[in-house]
């Protein structure tokens, strides 16, 4: 085994999102760690949403890499040929490390996501969205799944006089595997906000207006609705960044939809030293917690390959679970067993959306909203 210059076994960890920091941080007492991403700060993307309407918030959500590894090191770049231990970047520097974690999540349409190549940019563009919204009266949102119902809550808290509408072409809101009662409570709360639902219709076509951006939006449902707007914004639209494994020894690992298929131990199939984590793996759901709760299982695994000791652990697929807010004070959601109301939802995460967890884990000074 090839080791590091101090001795120790090294470790890429490639792409710095929920799964990537968790695992990068909680190796880096064991291992050489080098966490590659091409943006500067980590970005609390759940928070993302209240940013959008308090902007006093991004002073809450973007965390620089350089305050995460004590021993490790950050490298700013982009990988763009990822094959088994041998990580490219667009710098031209080559990584061989012992181990390689892909942790490179996936894209979401903004602001929900955000992928400047800066935090200042991205600030801006922040910024820029917040001032078209509070000069729109009439808001609409494509997209019922959590992001959009999330979205939803946060104009409704904060200004509660503009007009809402979430269209979606599924017949209920929160398609998936959740029980009905949650779906019924979210309705019932965002029924007592005002905001409109329109489901069950496809629409015609996409407004041609850029999201997050004030312009006049018509756009009609197939049954001939007419939907108007002064502003919109996209809540649907995962797609995981596996694009640098196209040509490479890795490329077949991935399905048709661009996942990286994992095994029990979220071994990329076929490796014994390849890790996929998060979003970009088909182990489970797209969730924050998905991402966290599966960078402890690699790191546990890494740990008993540089050790020697231990069984390896296995992923086990989790029951549905989610929190939503509508706000600081609204929401539902289900942990397992039955139906969260509002007042657990705001203490969970609707207050908070989980800033001071990062403040700490970055040890930065948390500022108030």
């Amino acid at each position: 085994m090839t080791h590091s210059s101090n001795g120790r076994p090294s470790v890429v960890v490639v792409g710095g999102g929920y799964g990537g920091i968790n695992a990068a941080k909680a190796l880096d007492d064991v291992a050489h760690v080098t966490l590659v991403d091409p943006t500067e700060a980590f970005v609390h993307n759940i928070a993302a949403w209240r940013a959008l309407v308090e902007p006093e918030w991004l002073d809450r959500i973007f965390f620089p890499y350089e305050q995460l590894l004590t021993n490790g090191r950050f490298v700013r770049d982009r990988a763009v040929d990822v094959g088994k231990r041998r990580v490219t970047l667009a710098s031209g520097e080559v990584l061989e490390p012992d181990y390689l974690v892909l942790a490179t999540g996936s894209s979401y349409p903004f602001p929900a996501k955000t992928e400047g190549p800066d935090v200042d940019s991205a600030r801006r563009r922040f910024h820029a969205a917040h001032e078209a919204l509070l000069a729109a009266q009439r808001v609409l949102i494509v997209g019922a799944g959590p992001s959009g119902l999330e979205l939803a809550g946060e104009i409704k808290s904060f200004y509660p006089d503009k007009q809402v509408t979430i269209a979606d072409v599924a017949d209920d809101i929160l398609t998936g595997p959740y029980d009905q009662a949650l779906r019924d409570e979210l309705r019932r709360q965002l029924d007592e906000l005002g905001v409109e639902l329109r489901l069950g219709q496809a629409l015609s076509a996409l407004p041609v207006a850029a999201p997050a951006t004030l312009a006049t939006i018509r756009i009609t449902t197939e049954d001939g609705t007419e939907l108007i707007a002064d502003i919109w914004f996209r809540a649907f639209g995962v797609r995981p960044h596996s694009e640098y494994l196209d040509g490479g020894s890795l490329a077949d690992s991935r399905d048709e939809r661009g996942y990286i298929r994992v095994d029990e131990h979220l071994r990329v199939v076929g490796e014994t030293d390849v890790f996929a984590i998060g979003d970009v793996s088909d182990a489970d759901r797209d969730t924050a917690g998905a991402a966290n709760r599966q960078a402890g299982v690699v790191v546990a695994n890494i740990r008993s390959l540089i050790t020697g000791e231990g069984e390896l652990s296995s992923w086990e697929t989790l029951p549905p679970m989610i929190v939503i807010p509508l706000g600081p004070e609204g929401g539902a959601g289900s942990l397992g067993d039955g139906v969260i109301d509002a007042a657990t939802t705001a203490e969970l995460k609707g207050r908070d959306m989980g800033s001071g967890h990062y403040a700490a884990f970055f040890d930065a000074p948390l500022k108030a909203a």
